[in-house]
């Protein structure tokens, strides 16, 4: 590719486009199933349940301590493949890029969607790129697609948890938010923050390995964990109970969210997950989300009660009481 930067020819399905197919694409995700240039993909699975998910990322920045919008938009599908208690296996990649958009940045991005292939352990068969003119897009947006197989046995979802389940947290809440805000504001301090942003496929493995019977699996993404409990909690009927003392924050992300006025509770997570599961499972479990590299701060923050339908409450510091709600409006736009 003799240009630096990206063409309406890119987008045309002529010979540039198929140069930027050839030249950057394969190199990264070549299969032998890609590798046929299909108009779709046939795929050679065994008969039981799927997880289909579809999500386009529009990330600004788009490059990021932690990751970018590349690595973002796959690890996001793999997760929420995951939380259906599936086996990620298959993804597809839209690419929607701006004229004028940079080679060299195009370049990195696609390297980063490679590693985070590698790592989650899955396939890009399909894709598709577009070029759209200058002005009509800002630079760059990703869709991932997925397909992933549910084992026998697993049924997990968000009707799904009962009064008794204990609710666990894989780590610190709020650092890709309060990463990427930080990034976008051009706010510097001290103290560095990175996103968050990794696979979680080989954690739900472990966990469902030691537990099978795990009612809700849930990534905490836009609204955050305060959004996903009150959805988890009018989904299945129950209500929910949780401890802000028991509530991971890194300081540094604390110290930003207090300076900006957000509640880290309701902002965005990549790389973290939670979990509610049978009481006399519970130790089995958190054993075996902090056996993973992306779990090693997994807490127990709550529990699942019979009481209040609906509702979330949070027990204060303080000894007392208040309800979580769920998030209202778009705290954080462009966040994911």
């Amino acid at each position: 590719m003799a240009n630096d930067k990206i063409l309406l020819d890119h987008g045309s399905g002529g010979k540039v486009s198929h140069a930027l197919t050839r030249d950057l694409l394969l190199p990264v995700f070549g299969n032998p199933i890609l590798d046929r240039l299909d108009d779709g993909a046939v795929l050679d699975m065994d008969a039981g349940r799927m997880a289909f998910s579809t999500d386009t990322y529009v990330v600004d920045p788009i490059f990021f301590p932690g990751g970018n919008i590349g690595d973002l938009a796959i690890n996001g599908t793999v997760n929420d493949l995951a939380m259906c208690g599936a086996e990620p296996l298959y993804l597809s990649v839209g690419l929607i890029l701006e004229e004028g958009f940079a080679l060299d940045d195009l370049k990195e991005i696609v390297a980063a969607m490679g590693a985070a292939v590698r790592k989650a352990g899955v396939h890009v068969v399909t894709g598709d790129t577009k070029v759209v003119p200058k002005g009509a897009a800002d630079k760059i947006f990703i869709n991932t697609s997925g397909v992933g197989r549910i084992p026998d046995g697993i049924d997990v979802g968000s009707d799904q948890a009962s009064a008794g389940d204990i609710i666990i947290v894989s780590g610190t809440l709020a650092d890709h938010g309060a990463t990427v805000l930080t990034q976008r504001e051009g706010l510097t301090f001290e103290a560095q923050v990175a996103s968050d942003s990794a696979a979680l496929n080989h954690m739900v493995r472990q966990i469902l390995d030691v537990c099978p019977q795990v009612s809700v699996l849930r990534d905490p993404t836009r609204g955050g964990v305060g959004t996903a409990l009150n959805e988890i909690a009018g989904q299945s009927g129950v209500g929910i109970k949780i401890s802000e003392d028991k509530i991971p924050v890194k300081p540094e992300v604390a110290g930003i969210c207090e300076l900006l006025g957000l509640d880290p509770l309701y902002v965005a997570n990549e790389g973290k997950l939670l979990a509610l599961v049978p009481a006399d499972q519970a130790d089995r479990v958190l054993a075996a989300i902090k056996a993973n590299e992306f779990g090693r701060e997994a807490v127990i923050i709550g529990e699942v009660t019979a009481d209040s339908p609906g509702k979330v409450f949070m027990q204060t510091r303080i000894g007392g009481s208040r309800i979580v709600d769920m998030l209202t409006g778009e705290q954080l736009p462009r966040i994911c």
